[in-house]
């Protein structure tokens, strides 16, 4: 503690929000935005001194949106209700700093140098340990939640943090801590080991790794389930099945297993105990959908909807059963159509499509907001189409409604810059003749794509649009074979280049008529590098370089 061996406060943590943006601004802006957004939810769902740890993160995310007001109201909501919250003091300090206020950032300061004891005051040494342990389990909770954790080792390297000071505030706190409050820590921790679990699983050396991640686990869950607290039991008890079924993967079953008295139990009976433990509790139910749904158990997911609707079925109060129950829907459709596309089912039941629009026009009533407009629109998609063929519109209705859905989502906050948004809204115009517009669409869906994306489908949908363009003619077609130069051009700076290769291969093949047509025309016009580009997506590798060594040959000569 003499030492300063921890620090209160946010913003000196190794987070990406904390540092210069990687990618754009506005991405970033994006992403902390969705970040806050699902921050709301979270909060309803903590209680006692972990909500702060919450609360506290809301007004990180709200300083780097630049809603200093928001943030400080925050950072002083918690200093009201909680005055020995390092953090939110220290926070609050930043806040004043950023503002130009020097005597209220003095104050934070002196008060935070005060519950440390750093100033020779009264606070006692247990006292000074347990604002210490709940400061550093508090910036543990923010690891997890940073933004731009698209790759798996900058998250492993945050979930590795949140552990370390974990464990710190546990040593901090030690005996100090009251139990039920350690059980909430080690819930938190043990979530993040599975976590691990799901990453390091992939790695050549996974038995090995794995095993020390699972065995944590597993006994931080053992612990949670002495919880006094019937939502954490429940939950609890949910990642034990899932930790169950896991054993499986090892070669051996993991000591932790016999070591906890789960060596006769079963995934299943797991799961109906928090279930069980859940019955009557709406929001814990809720709670419990999510996991499963995630999981890709979706008739569980489904039964516990009904369940929570069945004890409350005021949309008002139980938007997130009508969501998730939605999203199942859509899911198991979307699915079902990609197994019919390939003959491996039936046609998908587009009654899916109805229960879902109907709990989505629920969900607006009480709830309009981005997430839901998307769905919406996603739903009247799939109605206006054909079951197995996207491209043929049986419904333009239903794809105007997808339209009017997504114009609202466009009006609400950020919705601009979601590129799924636009994707679906390219979509449904060139199911209505508009090519251009459709391609503008799409241009903006690869812009808004994180730098590093391999997702191509945007550009998919682009090449698809601009060829549909070129055969319709109009008075300009150089027009869109310029566009076509420069968005591949783009895309071969933003995508691997066998990433972009596969998509000329696929356009080729799906357009085989249509592409012949444009090879022609470039070349009539002298357009060769395109044209190249084109062919040799189709030239097998071992051909070009079979080519490419007879080329040789022959200079040799």
């Amino acid at each position: 503690m003499e030492d300063m061996d921890y620090i209160p406060g946010h913003f000196h943590l190794d987070l990406n929000l904390n540092c210069d943006p990687a990618g754009p601004a506005r991405l970033r802006l994006r992403d902390t935005y969705l970040k806050q957004e699902s921050l709301r939810g979270e909060l309803e769902a903590e209680v006692g001194y972990l909500q702060y740890a919450v609360r506290n993160l809301l007004g990180l995310l709200a300083f780097h949106m630049e809603r200093l007001d928001t943030a400080e109201e925050i950072f002083r909501g918690i200093c009201k209700e909680d005055p020995g919250n390092l953090n939110a003091w220290a926070n609050l300090g930043c806040v004043y700093d950023k503002m130009g206020r020097e005597l209220d950032t003095a104050e934070c300061v002196e008060k935070v140098s005060h519950l440390m004891g750093l100033d020779g005051g009264g606070a006692s040494q247990e006292e000074t340990r347990l604002l210490a342990a709940r400061c550093l389990a508090e910036q543990a909770y923010v690891y997890p939640h940073d933004v731009e954790l698209g790759s798996e080792d900058v998250l492993r390297e945050r979930l590795t943090a949140a552990l370390s000071h974990y464990n710190r505030a546990l040593h901090y706190g030690g005996q100090l801590i009251p139990t039920e409050e350690k059980r909430s820590w080690y819930f938190k921790m043990a979530t993040i080991y599975i976590r691990l679990d799901d990453i390091v699983k992939t790695k050549e050396d996974s038995e090995y790794s794995r095993l020390s991640h699972y065995n944590k686990g597993l006994k931080l869950l053992k612990e949670t389930l002495k919880s006094e607290k019937t939502r954490n039991k429940a939950l609890a008890w949910c990642y034990v099945g899932v930790m169950l079924e896991r054993k499986d993967e090892f070669d051996t079953v993991p000591m932790s297993v016999h070591d906890c008295g789960f060596s006769a139990s079963d995934p299943l009976s797991c799961f109906g105990t928090a279930i069980n433990l859940a019955s009557g509790d709406v929001f814990t139910l809720n709670l419990l959908a999510k996991i499963f749904f995630l999981l890709g158990k979706h008739e569980m997911a489904t039964g516990i909807c009904n369940m929570g609707l069945n004890v409350l079925p005021d949309p008002e109060f139980n938007w997130q059963a009508y969501c998730t129950r939605a999203k199942i829907n859509m899911m198991i459709y979307v699915r079902e159509l990609e197994e019919a596309k390939y003959s491996q089912g039936g046609l998908p039941d587009r009654q899916r499509l109805t229960a879902a629009r109907q709990d989505l026009d629920k969900v607006l009533t009480v709830r309009p907001c981005l997430r839901t407009h998307l769905e919406l629109a996603q739903v009247f998609y799939y109605m206006g189409v054909d079951a197995l063929q996207e491209s043929l519109l049986v419904d333009e209705a239903a794809v105007n409604s997808a339209l009017v859905s997504l114009s609202h989502a466009l009006q609400l906050e950020l919705g601009e810059s979601l590129p799924d948004l636009h994707m679906l809204r390219g979509r449904c115009l060139l199911l209505k003749g508009e090519e251009q517009n459709a391609a503008d669409c799409f241009k903006k869906a690869m812009e808004l794509e994180r730098p590093g994306s391999r997702d191509t489908t945007a550009l998919r949908c682009l090449l698809q649009a601009l060829v549909a363009l070129f055969i319709q003619g109009g008075p300009d077609p150089n027009l869109t074979i310029t566009q076509l130069e420069l968005w591949l051009q783009k895309a071969e700076e933003m995508y691997p280049e066998d990433s972009v290769k596969a998509e000329l291969r696929r356009l080729y093949r799906t357009h085989t008529s249509e592409v012949t047509e444009l090879s022609r025309a470039l070349i009539q016009t002298g357009r060769l590098s395109l044209v190249r580009r084109l062919l040799e997506t189709l030239v097998p590798k071992q051909l070009v370089k079979k080519k490419a060594a007879l080329g040789r040959s022959f200079s040799y000569a």
